[in-house]
């Protein structure tokens, strides 16, 4: 999530998992920019990428629902492997809307990168702000973390994050106590109600979700448990005696996802939470395609659930 540092600026700051040439690579190389560029759903055509200070990269975004968003984009800065600078959201008939710097930095294989949007005014920046939201337009990081695994391993994966104003201790306690999970992890208008909840390293949980989708069983295995900083564990559809079911609404999805949970302290009061799920147990080829397909609205329902955490911490 994108925050202020001053009035008129928001402030991003993602780790990636891939040395820093992977991910300059995967910032300025046209094929690679197409992969992941954009909210999900969007897919991006360049008409020209000059990558030097004065040059321009013209590209057209295309919405899932058909309406085309060209832009231009003017560098300022281009130090390969650490910096860019540019002027973003242009058109031939508009000013940009901002201007965006990026660093890159890499530390035993991972690649911090800091992003400083900059806007004319506070009124300006809160805008945005709302504007990028609603686009989801944070989904990009995530696809840009995707896109890297994909690259590296051949492996497809769903990544989301989210920033919560909270005490990391308190976000870690709200994953793992049964209690809170029923109150924000079900989707909106369901209800979650636990079977077993033995939330420890070698035991699971199994709980019902029920709601206009009718009823749902699934079984969680914990794998990992680090207070106050990763929690793995592998879930499954089943039945009522636990038994392995279909997916619910899906003709072909993975028996089995692995997810990781990563919390990290931003400040003594803002977490940043990143989830990650792969698929597991020798997947096919037709359940990968149908779990790639499906992650936008993976993201759509765990968007709701940090809603629902952020609203279930914000009462604290």
């Amino acid at each position: 999530m994108a925050r202020r540092g001053s009035s008129n600026e928001l402030r991003l700051t993602r780790v990636y998992d891939a040395p820093v040439r992977a991910v300059w690579d995967a910032w300025t190389l046209p094929e690679q920019v197409a992969k992941w560029w954009g909210p999900r759903g969007f897919t991006l055509t360049t008409h020209e990428k000059d990558l030097r200070a004065g040059g321009t990269w013209r590209y057209t975004m295309h919405g899932p629902d058909g309406v085309d968003y060209p832009n231009i984009a003017t560098y300022f800065v281009v130090e390969p492997y650490q910096k860019l600078v540019y002027d973003h959201g242009a058109t031939d008939d508009r000013p940009p809307l901002f201007r965006v710097t990026v660093t890159f930095s890499e530390d035993s294989g991972k690649t911090t990168m800091e992003m400083i949007m900059t806007l004319a005014s506070p009124e300006a920046a809160a805008e945005i702000a709302k504007h990028i939201k609603k686009a989801g337009g944070h989904a990009t990081w995530d696809r840009l973390a995707e896109h890297l695994e994909q690259a590296a391993t051949g492996k497809p994966t769903f990544v989301i994050n989210r920033v919560f104003d909270a005490p990391i201790a308190r976000v870690f306690e709200l994953w793992t106590s049964p209690e809170h999970l029923a109150k924000w992890l079900p989707p909106a208008g369901s209800e979650l109600r636990f079977l077993r909840s033995e939330v420890a390293v070698g035991r699971s949980t199994f709980f019902v979700i029920t709601g206009p989708h009718g009823a749902m069983h699934v079984r969680a295995e914990y794998l990992a448990l680090e207070p106050p900083q990763r929690i793995v564990y592998e879930q499954q559809f089943v039945d009522e005696h636990e038994r392995p079911a279909p997916a619910p609404g899906a003709e072909v999805w993975p028996a089995t996802l692995r997810t990781t949970v990563l919390l990290s302290e931003e400040a003594p009061d803002r977490t940043r939470v990143t989830v990650t799920s792969e698929p597991q147990g020798g997947a096919t080829s037709a359940e990968l395609e149908a779990f790639v397909r499906e992650r936008g609205g993976m993201t759509v329902g765990w968007s709701g659930s940090f809603d629902a955490l952020e609203a279930l911490l914000t009462r604290d």
